[in-house]
């Protein structure tokens, strides 16, 4: 068998869109800055006008999952990194938006086969947020490390699982070798 893992190099052939909410801008233009120099420092050209990063601009962290999902089914990015900053209000609609941004994220990821990285803080405060985007730390680091290695992974195992499988019957376990189909599907009605 094998083992796969992402890698932070040889990063050339990688194409990233990074999704950004306006919303909060204080805060995602922080983590922006992280998450460039993440790419930047392991061999990423983040020049928008370039041919490795393309930059998308929305509303707010609400708006992310569905421009995600779009570009995902292009078929032109081996990741999408999503940033965002949800911050909680005095009324239940930090609630609504965290969750359904968390979802719709989650699932463009999941529909499309495409890595999409949740760069979405969702915090109590301002100050939180602010540490997380490069007071203390900037998690746009983090986010593009994520994007890094799912994207290099993910064109290894698309690259690994084109090969077929072996159809020799000396890959198959003894037990099997001389089962025929009608076999199998005898065994699964005795056990219904």
């Amino acid at each position: 068998m094998a083992v796969f893992e992402g890698t932070f190099t040889q990063t050339e052939p990688l194409r990233f869109a990074l999704v950004i909410g306006r919303f909060n801008d204080l805060v995602t233009t922080k983590l922006l800055e992280g998450c460039q120099d993440c790419l930047k420092r392991h061999g990423v050209d983040v020049d928008p006008h370039g041919s490795q990063v393309d930059y998308i601009w929305v509303p707010g962290s609400f708006e992310v999952p569905v421009v995600a999902r779009q570009l995902a089914l292009s078929g032109r990015y081996d990741a999408i990194i999503c940033l965002g900053a949800v911050i909680r209000g005095q009324t239940p609609h930090f609630d609504y938006v965290s969750s359904e941004v968390a979802k719709g994220i989650a699932a463009a990821s999941f529909q499309t086969g495409v890595p999409v990285i949740f760069g979405i803080l969702t915090t109590d405060s301002m100050q939180q947020a602010l540490e997380r985007a490069g007071i203390k730390s900037n998690h746009g680091w983090d986010y593009a490390m994520n994007a890094l290695e799912m994207g290099s992974l993910m064109r290894k195992l698309r690259s690994n699982l084109n090969q077929p499988y072996p159809s020799d019957s000396q890959s198959l376990p003894p037990s099997l070798k001389s089962a025929s189909v009608g076999d199998f599907s005898t065994a699964g009605e005795e056990l219904a």
